[in-house]
């Protein structure tokens, strides 16, 4: 077992953490590439640097913060990681999903994950924001999987069903807040595949994967949802369509990280806002559906 991911560091993580602020969080949400703003919204903030909490991993990216923030968003208590971790930084993929086993044991029931993906969806726009259905797990198909190694049944159980992996009833709330906010028209819906990183996609790779099936391409994400389901929390996710990734070979376009901060810094106060909307009527929804 990788020394970072058993239940009693995720306790001690998480004891600590709840040591230091008044903070219950029922919900997580981890801000992808350029979309930390999300963190910003939060009422009464507390921060803690990922470098000064026990057992976390850093974040070594441009773009992404560094920063786990408490505090609460249109009512609700929240943490929020801003900035997350990627296998292609070197870490295992055990170490990566840690922080969403500590939400679990701080109390946290839903996880709201964001992300900045390339496009393979011939519809989809640069601008575009697709709501996970589903996801490729490509490491995985290679035994990276978050899950491998002896099986904590503390956290829940050996063969965990992924099916389900996205929460139908989140999706519909966002389609409806979205049509409120006037938003429907650049929110998509589609499938997700990760994969390692951190090179951008070949041609073949995205012919190859959309072929498959996936709508979107990314580095991140789906590791955490596997983790986040096996211990038995919600999941909803969005991707903010970044760049359109490159399928023809006579096209002069290249993928790169400056586009992918830019896309989110122009749609990310919609983002927020349909986030923070999701938030405020997450209780009334799960009751009444």
């Amino acid at each position: 077992m990788y020394a970072g991911d058993n239940y009693e560091q995720c306790r001690a993580t998480a004891d600590w953490l709840l040591s230091k602020t008044q903070v219950r969080p029922t919900v997580g949400i981890v801000c992808g590439s350029g979309l930390g703003g999300l963190a910003e919204m939060l009422k009464d903030p507390q921060d803690f640097k990922y470098s000064d909490i026990p057992n976390f991993p850093r974040s070594t990216v441009h773009g992404h913060a560094g920063r786990l923030v408490f505090g609460t968003l249109k009512g609700k208590p929240c943490v929020c990681m801003q900035g997350r971790f990627h296998l292609y930084e070197g870490y295992p993929v055990q170490k990566i999903t840690l922080p969403m086993r500590v939400f679990k044991l701080m109390g946290v029931e839903t996880m709201i994950l964001t992300n900045a993906a390339g496009g393979l969806n011939q519809d989809y726009k640069v601008g575009d924001v697709m709501v996970l259905k589903d996801h490729i797990n490509m490491p995985g198909f290679a035994g990276v999987n978050p899950l491998a190694g002896p099986n904590d049944d503390r956290f829940g159980v050996r063969f965990p069903c992924m099916s389900d992996a996205y929460d139908r009833e989140l999706r519909r709330l966002a389609f409806d807040v979205a049509s409120e906010l006037g938003y429907s028209d650049f929110l998509r819906e589609g499938v997700y595949c990760v994969l390692g990183g951190p090179s951008f996609e070949t041609i073949a790779e995205c012919n190859m994967l959309h072929r498959l099936g996936a709508d979107a391409v990314g580095m991140s994400t789906a590791h955490e949802v596997i983790v986040a389901r096996h211990a038995g929390m919600r999941c909803f996710a969005l991707s903010l369509i970044s760049n359109q990734s490159v399928m023809d070979y006579d096209s002069q376009k290249k993928a790169n990280h400056e586009e992918v901060l830019e896309t989110g810094r122009l749609r990310a106060e919609q983002l927020e806002k349909l986030v923070s909307t999701m938030v405020a009527r997450l209780e009334h929804y799960s009751n009444s559906h």
